[in-house]
């Protein structure tokens, strides 16, 4: 992050050197006007290039925050959900331990019963029995009594065991409790320890968001000044187009005027030869007065206005991005790159590349077949201020105003 903010920094400080530069300059031709837009243009194609690789990249970052958000979100969700489940574990504890209290509680009673009774028989002795046996009034009233102490001895064996088994099971369910409670702490405790990392998480990348647009502002900045550079120059050119305008409409006019002037004084001197021959009685011969006849200025003939016009034929034929074929589809450089190879011509594929080939002629010296190049789109020049490209996936190969953007550099080819 830190070495893209720099490369950002030393772009704009190459910049700023480079307005002064360009200003101390003071160019004053189309060309050199030409020259500097297309400089210029390159410029901001390189920062429009950085800009939206930045957006990219913010954009990026910004679904991983969402992502983080989403992520908190459910981290809070299961800490509560693991909090509720131990405070519930911990009222089962609770509960468990009153009966594990309560088991033992009758478990002692039971066993100090037993104590008692064991004490007295031991201390009876089997004198106790034999009393027991022998002061039995019948068979079946001593046969009453000695089951009554084998069941006595069974109730105290069973209800021992019984209470043993209960205190057991109790013990057994509270460690049980205890551990399912301890890996729901453990839980917790690695849930919040995700939470802490996620939130640090999360606030580094919304830092890194807002270095994004820090960074961006920059770029957009020196954008703009770029822009506004180029419309500057564009303006300047269309103002020196105007001013070269004017002044061959003056030349033209003078010329004019220097040629009606010569015709009336050669009138005037026929006009007197004549007189003078007629006052002379005879006639030499006829005198043949050749004038020149200025020549219409062409449009742009030979191989410029034939590629112009095989161009046009084309016109209404679809758009498509990345293609070069005539009829299927191209795009604006595949377009004219498709064009001039039809008449054995080899240009670069890319409109950028185009921009550089063949020699720059200004607007007002454009012939047909001429290549314009306006900043990443490119078409043909046909002649009377028209261009013909292909355009948009929705009006596909057209013909448009050669003025409808701004002309970064006109490349003649042929």
């Amino acid at each position: 992050m830190k070495r893209r903010c720099t490369q950002v920094i030393c772009i704009i400080i190459s910049f700023i050197c480079f307005l002064s530069v360009v200003d101390s300059a003071s160019a004053t031709t189309i060309s050199d006007l030409q020259d500097d837009i297309k400089h210029n243009q390159s410029q901001l194609d390189n920062v429009n290039q950085q800009i939206s690789d930045y957006e990219d990249e913010q954009e990026a970052v910004e679904e991983e925050i969402n992502d983080l958000d989403a992520e908190m979100v459910a981290l809070l969700t299961d800490i509560n959900l693991i909090q509720e489940a131990i405070e519930d574990k911990e009222a089962d504890i609770a509960q468990t331990q009153l009966d594990y209290n309560a088991a033992l509680a009758v478990q002692e009673e039971q066993y100090e019963s037993m104590k008692i009774r064991i004490k007295f028989m031991y201390e009876r002795g089997e004198a106790s029995y034999l009393e027991m046996f022998f002061g039995a009034s019948s068979m079946g009233d001593m046969m009453n009594k000695a089951n009554y102490v084998e069941e006595l001895y069974d109730y105290d064996r069973n209800l021992l065991e019984e209470y043993k088994l209960t205190v057991q099971k109790v013990a057994e369910l509270q460690d049980t409790l205890e551990e399912e409670k301890s890996e729901l702490e453990t839980s917790k405790t690695e849930l919040e320890e995700e939470q802490a990392y996620v939130k640090e998480v999360l606030a580094q990348k919304k830092q890194e968001y807002e270095n994004y647009n820090a960074v961006l502002a920059k770029a957009k900045q020196e954008a703009a000044a770029y822009t506004a550079k180029i419309k500057q120059e564009t303006a300047q050119i269309k103002k020196l187009e105007e001013e070269e305008r004017k002044r061959r409409e003056e030349e033209e006019r003078k010329r004019r005027e220097e040629e009606e002037r010569k015709r009336l004084e050669e009138e005037a001197q026929i006009a007197q030869g004549d007189e003078e021959n007629d006052n002379s009685g005879g006639s030499s011969g006829s005198n043949s007065v050749s004038q020149d006849t200025p020549k219409p200025s062409s449009s742009g003939g030979g191989k410029g206005q034939q590629i112009a016009e095989f161009a046009c034929k084309y016109v209404g034929y679809p758009y498509k991005a990345g293609g070069t074929s005539l009829t299927e589809g191209a795009d604006c450089s595949g377009f004219v790159w498709a064009v001039y190879k039809a008449f054995g011509y080899s240009l670069p594929r890319s409109s950028y590349a185009q921009s550089g080939i063949g020699k720059a002629v200004s607007y007002s010296e454009a012939q047909p077949g001429d290549i314009i190049y306006y900043g990443g789109h490119v078409g043909i020049y046909i002649g009377n201020g028209q261009i013909v490209h292909a355009s948009t996936e929705r009006t596909g190969i057209k013909i448009t105003s050669a003025t409808y953007r701004s002309i970064i550099t006109i490349r003649r080819v042929v």
